[in-house]
C-alpha cells in the first residue's frame, strides 16, 4: 500500500464533527420536556421518566409507572464560505451553503415505583451523533464526502431513598455504534476524475459504561442534583474500500473490501444541577455540564494484516456548558419554560478542519407543558443555537490549501407525550 493510499485513508478517517447540537459530535437532545429550559436543571428536575438519561436518582420523585416517549426536529444552518487556495482554485468554489443534513433524534423512557424506597427505569436514546455531506465532485474532496455516526444507548437504572434528603442511584448502559466514511480525490494532477472514490469505510460496534447520580433535597422548595457517566469504548469494524485502481503508482483496492476498523473513547460526563421555587408557580434552575474530551487525542485507522495506516492528533481539551432556566406554571393546565446556555467547543483551533469546525454555542430556548388529562401530558419545545463564526486554514494530502469561513447555526423542535399508569 503505497504513501497517496495511506494518507488517503487517513483523511477519510474523521469521524467526528460539530453539526450535532453540542460540543463536538455530542448529543445534548435526550428529552423535549429539558430542551425549554435549554437543558438548564436536568440533574435536578424531576419533570418526566426521561430523569433515567440525566439523573436516575430523581427516579424517586415520579409516583406510579411513568412513560415518555418523544421526537427531535433538528434542523442545522452550517454553511462554509472559502477565503483562499494555494492552487489557483478560486476561493468560491468551496463555498457550501450546508453541509449538514435535517435529522430526526427520538427517545422513550419508563420508570416504575417498587416501593416508598426502591425505584427503577429504563430508556432508549442517543447522547452522540453526528452527519455532514459533501458533493462527491467537491474541490477538496479528500478533506470533504459524507460523514455519519449514530448512537444508540439503551440504559437501565436503580435508585434508593436513603432519607428524606438523600437518594442515590446507579445505572448501566448498551451503546451500539455504527459510522460510515466516505470520501472523493478532489481535484487532482493524476488524471483521475475528482469524484473517484477514495475511501469508503463502514463500520459498527457496542460498548458498555455506567452511571451514578445523586440528589439532595435541602426542603421541599431547593434541591441539588449530580450526576456521573464513563467513558465508553468503542472500536468501528468493518470494510474499507476505494475506486482507486488495484496497480501501480495507485495501489488501491480496485473495490475490493478489506477489513479495517477506527477505534475511539466516547467521553464521560458529569453534570451539576440546582433547582429552587421561587415561589408557588415559579422556579429557577441551573446546570453546570463538564464533558472529558481529553480521552480524544488521536485518531487512528487500521486496515487488516496491514496495521496502523494513519494517525492525526486531535488534541481535544474538556469542555463545560453552563445553562440557566425557569419555569412556571401559568394556569392549572399550563407550564412555560424559558432557557439560556453557553456550551464551550473541546476543538483544538491549530486542528480545525471542515469535517471538524467546532465553535462556542449560544442556545436560546422555550417551551411548554400542557396536561390532557389527570394521567396524561404533552410537551412542546423549541432551541435557536447560534455558533461563533470560524476561519481556519486546512491542508490535504497533495499539499494544497483550503481556506475556510464557517458558520454553524441550529433550530431544534421537538415534541414529548408524557403518561402515568
Amino acid at each position: 500500500m503505497n504513501r497517496i493510499m495511506v494518507a488517503l485513508i487517513g483523511a477519510g478517517a474523521m469521524i467526528t464533527s460539530t453539526h450535532s447540537l453540542a460540543a463536538a459530535f455530542q448529543l445534548a437532545e435526550q428529552n423535549v420536556s429539558g430542551l425549554g429550559r435549554a437543558y438548564a436543571g436536568e440533574a435536578s428536575v424531576a419533570d418526566d421518566a426521561s430523569v433515567v438519561s440525566r439523573n436516575p436518582g430523581l427516579m424517586n420523585k415520579l409516583d406510579g409507572t411513568q412513560i415518555s416517549v418523544s421526537t427531535m426536529y433538528v434542523k442545522p444552518d452550517v454553511s462554509l464560505q472559502g477565503t483562499s487556495t494555494n492552487n489557483g482554485v478560486p476561493a468560491s468554489a468551496l463555498d457550501n451553503s450546508s453541509i449538514a443534513p435535517s435529522a430526526v433524534v427520538p427517545s422513550a423512557f419508563i420508570t416504575t415505583n417498587i416501593n416508598d424506597k426502591w425505584s427503577v427505569g429504563g430508556g432508549m436514546y442517543s447522547q452522540f451523533g453526528l452527519a455532514t455531506e459533501f458533493e462527491d465532485d467537491y474541490v477538496a474532496g479528500q478533506i470533504a464526502g459524507e460523514t455519519e455516526i449514530v448512537t444508540i444507548n439503551t440504559g437501565i437504572a436503580a435508585s434508593y431513598q436513603v432519607n428524606a434528603q438523600w437518594s442515590i442511584a446507579l445505572g448501566l448502559n448498551h451503546v451500539y455504534a455504527d459510522a460510515k466514511i466516505l470520501r472523493n480525490l478532489g481535484i487532482n494532477t493524476l488524471g483521475v476524475p475528482s469524484e473517484t472514490e477514495v475511501v469508503n469505510l463502514e463500520g459498527d460496534d457496542t460498548g458498555f459504561g455506567w452511571n451514578v447520580g445523586a440528589v439532595f433535597n435541602i426542603d421541599e422548595d431547593n434541591r441539588f442534583g449530580f450526576h456521573y457517566r464513563s467513558e465508553t469504548d468503542i472500536t468501528f469494524k468493518g470494510t474499507f474500500s476505494n475506486q482507486l485502481p488495484a496497480v501501480a503508482p495507485f495501489n488501491g483496492t480496485g473495490g475490493q473490501a478489506l477489513p479495517g476498523s477506527v477505534a475511539i473513547t466516547l467521553p464521560a460526563i458529569a453534570e451539576v444541577s440546582g433547582s429552587h421555587k421561587l415561589d408557588k408557580q415559579t422556579a429557577l434552575h441551573y446546570s453546570i455540564l463538564w464533558t472529558g474530551w481529553n480521552s480524544f487525542q488521536t485518531l487512528a485507522a487500521n486496515v487488516e494484516n496491514v496495521g496502523t495506516v494513519f494517525t492525526k492528533d486531535e488534541n481535544f481539551s474538556n469542555s463545560l456548558r453552563y445553562s440557566i432556566g425557569a419555569d412556571h406554571q401559568w394556569s392549572e393546565v399550563l407550564k412555560l419554560r424559558v432557557g439560556f446556555a453557553y456550551d464551550e467547543s473541546p476543538a483544538d483551533e491549530n486542528h480545525m478542519s471542515i469535517s471538524i469546525p467546532d465553535t462556542d454555542r449560544i442556545w436560546y430556548s422555550f417551551g411548554a407543558e400542557y396536561q390532557l388529562t389527570a394521567n396524561s401530558s404533552l410537551d412542546v419545545g423549541v432551541s435557536i443555537i447560534r455558533g461563533k463564526t470560524q476561519r481556519f486554514i486546512e491542508k490535504d494530502n497533495f499539499g494544497s490549501e483550503w481556506g475556510f469561513k464557517s458558520k454553524g447555526h441550529a433550530s431544534v423542535f421537538g415534541l414529548q407525550y408524557n403518561h402515568t399508569l
